[in-house]
């Protein structure tokens, strides 16, 4: 590989000219050493990585090198030489572009002054020609104007103005409504409300006028949809009213003029109410004509022997009529509801005085009163006969299923008709003329029994008119339980019937009963007042009256108990014992009462006391019960006698304890020291009287 001549020109070690040779010459051979070695560290020093070496090297040796003294000492001069001709050479090349950039000077010189006479002559086509085009700009700006007013004008004509054609299909009488008429006032109706955008800006005159013009028009479309609904209402099937579509959209928009759309409704309801009051007729006489087009289906009044079975189908015809009415309103009244809703919200903001106190329209409000409206005319023919049914019968009971029937059929209608209408209002009515009449019924039953009865049975049962009374009041508890009366209500409803058909008959009881004596008197009303437990004792709705009853029972039962307590007492020669020691019984147990100046507890007193008392209690029991046999709970019976045979051992427990006390205390004990007779004195008084509490319960149990 060639040294790069650059390098080797630029190194002082490869220096190569005359003064180099010459020093070499000149020196010795110690001197040719030192050049080798230091050429030697020279070269083994050097960096053949470097690329500018490298660059040196390859353009060595792309020259012809010749390692020769001549080539060696022209080698830099060579390479100066080749430097200074490549430096002309760009020289004169620069030359070259130096010429071309005056040419182009030149050039955009004279493109400088065309440019500058033609801004001149600009300037002033533009001072010439200034006037004329602002004149234009104001044309076409006038231009812009006129064709916006236009566009204006042309769109306020196609929204607020109508043509001929749509006046003649709203103001004419003809006898078609179709979808063209419903487009047209739906577009009065849009122009009139926009007429209030009108009404805000300064001129108000072009407003008022527009919307006194649309507002005729829309009076004159809706008097001649008022006008075509009645017609087709005339030729409407009423036997079976299918209402088209057309008529529905009709009463729809219609639904704008509360009043109109209401006489509309009126008409309807009328004329469905001829049409159902004639089918009931035939319902309940047959067909007019006398045939028999139904050989299996007989007339209502056909059944007029059975007055329930009378009256139960009067009401389910009424039923299924009113189900078929709803059914075939349901289309009318509650298509398109909601759009309905709102046009009546708007009708009534036209029309304030055309609804009650602001009532918004519900469609299924209105389908309700619609189709009790048209059942008028069968309230009023049914209300009679039923009246009159009821007012001819003179079985309580009877009458109650009645009132149950008619409770039945008022909820029920109540359910498919709403309440508030003449049908709810008439059966609701007659449940309470039914109710009354059963309570007349009762009270004349009750003032017939006040004549009759005088004293109780002797063996104490029921009367004959209670048990007739428990068996009906039977009857009434069984349909007052299958009846759909509220179950919150229940028991306050049930109140009234044991108002009129059992309360009547207990108070009897008590009247019959007043002349009778204890226990006698205790005994009949226990019995009749149980009865009466268990007659409403399985029902939940009567658990109230129940419980009174249950405390009647008791407090006769505790005036039972004082009553064979006294038996006890008196019988058993207790009593006036007792009666000496009461004011001490209220005194302190440790109290020591001075028996030995009572009467009663002196020996002689005593002794006869002890042998009533062995009389009375071997037979105590059996004469207690029979006080009572009567009495037809055996247990109650059993509870009374056991709880007043306690209160007995109670009373002579206390008798004895004051007998052991005297006998025990220091005065007795003193007195009998004094005699020399301690033992004897202890039984001073208890010899006389020697039964214990112990002997008593034995006895007695």
């Amino acid at each position: 590989m060639v040294a790069n001549p650059t390098r080797i020109a630029s190194n002082p070690d490869y220096e190569l000219n005359d003064s180099y040779d010459d020093r070499l010459v000149a020196t010795p051979f110690q001197q040719k050493s030192n050049v080798l070695s230091g050429k030697i560290s020279s070269v083994l020093s050097a960096s053949y990585a470097d690329s500018e070496i490298r660059d040196a090297l390859q353009a060595l040796d792309s020259t012809s090198v010749q390692n020769t003294p001549n080539f060696r000492r022209n080698l830099r001069l060579d390479v100066q030489k080749e430097v200074i001709d490549c430096n002309a050479e760009i020289i004169d090349q620069f030359g070259t572009v130096a010429e071309r950039l005056r040419r182009i000077g030149s050039t955009i010189y004279r493109l400088n002054q065309l440019c500058d006479d033609i801004q001149t002559q600009l300037m002033a086509a533009h001072r010439e020609n200034g006037p004329i085009l602002d004149e234009a700009s104001t044309l076409l700006d006038q231009k812009d104007e006129s064709e916006t007013k236009k566009q204006l004008l042309e769109a306020f004509n196609k929204h607020y103005l109508m043509s001929e054609k749509e006046l003649r299909a709203l103001t004419t009488n003809a006898d078609v409504v179709d979808d063209f008429f419903f487009e047209v006032l739906n577009r009065v109706k849009r122009i009139h409300k926009d007429c209030q955008i009108l009404l805000g800006t300064e001129n108000q005159r072009l407003g008022l006028e527009l919307m006194e013009q649309s507002s005729r028009n829309l009076n004159s479309a809706y008097q001649r949809l008022y006008r075509w609904i009645q017609r087709e209402f005339k030729m409407l099937n009423f036997e079976n009213p299918q209402v088209s579509s057309m008529i529905r959209r009709a009463l729809k928009a219609l639904a704008e003029r509360p009043t109109l759309f209401q006489s509309c409704l009126d008409f309807f309801a009328e004329a469905r109410e001829h049409v159902l009051l004639d089918a009931f007729y035939a319902a309940l006489t047959g067909p007019s004509d006398g045939l028999d087009r139904d050989t299996v289906t007989k007339p209502i009044e056909y059944h007029s022997h059975d007055p329930l079975r009378y009256v139960g189908d009067m009401l389910a015809w009424t039923h299924a009529a009113s189900v078929s009415e709803r059914e075939a309103l349901e289309n009318l009244a509650t298509a398109d509801g909601e759009e309905i809703v709102q046009g009546f919200k708007r009708g009534t903001e036209s029309e304030p005085w055309s609804t009650v106190d602001g009532e918004a329209f519900d469609g299924r409000k209105a389908l309700e009163e619609l189709a009790g409206r048209n059942l008028n005319g069968v309230v009023q023919v049914l209300r009679q006969r039923v009246e009159q049914v009821i007012y001819n019968q003179e079985d309580a009971v009877m009458v109650y299923q009645f009132v149950s029937l008619l409770c039945f059929y008022r909820v029920t209608f109540t359910k498919l008709l709403g309440a508030g209408n003449t049908l709810i209002e008439s059966l609701s009515s007659l449940e309470d003329f039914a109710f009354r009449q059963f309570e007349t019924i009762m009270a004349d039953h009750v003032r017939y029994i006040l004549t009759d009865a005088d004293r109780p049975p002797p063996d104490m049962r029921l009367p004959d008119f209670l048990t007739e009374s428990l068996d009906q009041l039977k009857v009434l508890i069984k349909n007052f339980d299958s009846s759909l009366t509220p179950i919150t209500s229940r028991e306050e409803d049930f109140k009234r019937i044991t108002d009129v058909a059992l309360d009547p008959f207990l108070d009897i009881c008590r009247k019959i009963a007043q002349d009778s004596e204890e226990p006698h008197y205790s005994i009949f009303l226990i019995n009749c007042l149980q009865a009466a437990q268990a007659t409403l004792s399985d029902y939940d709705f009567v658990q109230q009256k129940v419980s009174a009853l249950e405390d009647d029972v008791k407090s006769y039962a505790t005036t039972l108990t004082d009553f064979q307590h006294s038996f006890f007492l008196h019988s058993s020669g207790l009593y006036p014992m007792m009666a000496s020691l009461a004011p001490f019984s209220e005194k302190s147990s440790d109290t020591v009462a001075p028996i030995q100046e009572l009467p009663t507890f002196q020996p002689a007193a005593l002794q006869d006391a002890s042998q009533t008392l062995d009389d009375f209690l071997p037979s105590a029991s059996i004469d207690a019960k029979e006080n009572i046999k009567y009495l037809n709970n055996k247990k109650l019976a059993s509870n009374i006698t056991t709880e007043a045979a306690e209160r007995f051992c109670e009373d002579f427990g206390f008798v004895e304890a004051q007998l052991a006390a005297f006998d025990e205390s220091e005065e007795t004990t003193k007195d009998t020291q004094e005699h020399g007779g301690l033992g004897e004195a202890s039984q001073l008084l208890r010899q006389y009287f020697p039964r214990t509490t112990g002997e008593i319960r034995v006895l007695l149990s």
